[in-house]
């Protein structure tokens, strides 16, 4: 049951114990220990906590993916090419990468709950305004994301760690489970939102002005129903039940940086934010430029740009997102009763096959649309196999003490060497292929039309054609 079992500091992780023995100076990050202070929460308070901490998961994800969805009307509104839409995601991941570091340390000193509240009026607030920045003002736009990506750091830098103090072993597996379903979930609601919205009110706008009164409700649940346990409350990790001695935050790095089982998983989760990180911005309109080659869609010279395109991918990243997700936790925690590396293993595993099934989604969009929805859909199943078991790893490897500066720098260098500059250098590239001479945004060719069309996509027809 929730704060159930005990663990010492150097309890043994999946490849081995966490660090050397204790010395009496104790294992860095491992002040010596002190007497355990009982505390316990029943049950249904810590699924009530975990409900509450699943629902702002998901309006966090929603936040970070909702301009992907309206990305073709963003940049008309803004009058912003796709080099400059990438990287609106850039300074997004930015922030929040530079913030998570801060967040951490707070998170590992101070109250959670507080820190986790200033970061939902963060963003909320920051999503809010930014609904009424006027077109001469893009600056201001690409600013006031910078503003949500900070205040999604708290919460994606704080949250796990207060799970991972809430439950244990298999139930804690399970928890997290169920808590990273909602990256994929929250991200392709966030494109359906956006898309939907634009729909019904004919303005991107009202998407960003909607999510506020989600997240309102959202803070009253956290402020009412979420504890804040004591590190390490679930394993009665004994030194910070009574508050004793710490060591300093650069003996925490110096901890994690010897810690090898965190380190490559880190690297891991670097790789996978590149991808996502491109996939998740530039699919949708990835898609509808490949439907307008097939001429089976009118290209977009004016707003709105109604898409099903961002509809569609949001529903596959939904569903292949919940389906990857508990089938990913799932493997793991039977695959590891017979098999001590079955998180690393299967991690890898589902890696190795979601590479080229993404690469032959790619190159098939010009033949046939059915092959590469469904190879996609396929590759997005298979990186969400990984979101709950890289986060149990972390769990399972790093003393509970550190578990917040140890999600803060994960998150750190796999948004900045990942999905900060993915989305911008995809952008780029493109436009780069663009100038080229006798090519377009998209340089497909199918048939005696397509010089037309490609022409249409760049902006280069758009005085002669009719909208």
């Amino acid at each position: 049951e929730a704060g159930g079992m005990s663990a010492e500091c150097g309890e043994p992780g999946p490849e081995g114990p966490q660090g050397p023995s204790p010395g009496p100076g104790g294992l860095p990050g491992c002040p010596p220990r002190t007497t355990a202070a009982p505390w316990s929460l029943p049950l249904w308070r810590a699924h009530a906590a975990a409900a509450v901490l699943c629902y702002v998961n998901l309006l966090n994800y929603m936040h970070w993916f909702i301009i992907p969805g309206v990305l073709l009307d963003v940049q008309k509104f803004f009058q912003i090419s796709d080099s400059c839409a990438g990287l609106l995601q850039t300074v997004f991941i930015g922030c929040l990468l530079l913030s998570a570091p801060v967040f951490g340390y707070l998170g590992d000193r101070h109250s959670r709950k507080a820190t986790l509240s200033i970061g939902i009026l963060l963003w909320s607030g920051a999503g809010l305004s930014s609904s009424f920045i006027s077109p001469q003002y893009s600056w201001l736009f690409f600013l006031s994301r910078g503003v949500v990506g900070t205040g999604s750091a708290s919460y994606s830098t704080i949250a796990p760690t207060i799970l991972g103090d809430l439950f244990v072993r298999d139930q804690r597996t399970r928890v997290l489970a169920i808590f990273y379903i909602f990256i994929p979930v929250g991200s392709g609601l966030g494109s359906r939102l956006g898309s939907a919205v634009l729909q019904l009110t004919g303005n991107w706008r009202w998407a960003l002005r909607v999510m506020p009164c989600l997240e309102a409700v959202a803070l009253v649940l956290l402020i009412v129903l979420v504890p804040d346990p004591p590190r390490g409350a679930a394993e009665k990790q004994e030194e910070v039940a009574m508050g004793g001695p710490r060591s300093s935050w650069w003996e925490d790095v110096r901890y994690l940086g010897r810690n090898w089982s965190f380190v490559w998983s880190t690297l891991g989760v670097t790789a996978i934010a590149f991808v996502t990180g491109a996939l998740g911005f530039w699919a949708p309109k990835f898609l509808f430029e490949a439907r307008v080659v097939h001429g089976l869609q009118r290209p977009c010279l004016q707003e709105p740009c109604n898409s099903q395109d961002s509809l569609i991918f949001g529903a596959l990243t939904v569903v292949t997102g919940i389906i990857g997700v508990v089938l990913g936790a799932e493997a793991s925690r039977r695959y590891q009763k017979v098999n001590p590396r079955a998180e690393p293993l299967l991690c890898a595993g589902s890696l190795l096959v979601a590479a080229p099934c993404l690469y032959l989604a790619l190159i098939l969009a010009p033949t046939t649309f059915l092959a590469s929805y469904v190879l996609l859909a396929l590759g997005e199943l298979l990186l969400s196999c990984n979101w709950a078991v890289v986060a149990d790893i972390l769990l399972s490897v790093v003393v509970p003490r550190c578990r917040g500066t140890a999600e803060a720098l994960q998150i750190t260098v796999g948004h900045i060497l990942g999905d900060a500059s993915s989305p911008y250098l995809t952008g780029l590239w493109d436009q780069a292929r663009a100038r080229a001479p006798g090519t377009g945004t998209l340089s497909w060719t199918l048939d005696g039309e397509d010089t037309e069309r490609r022409a249409l996509l760049s902006g280069a027809g758009a005085a002669t054609e009719d909208p």
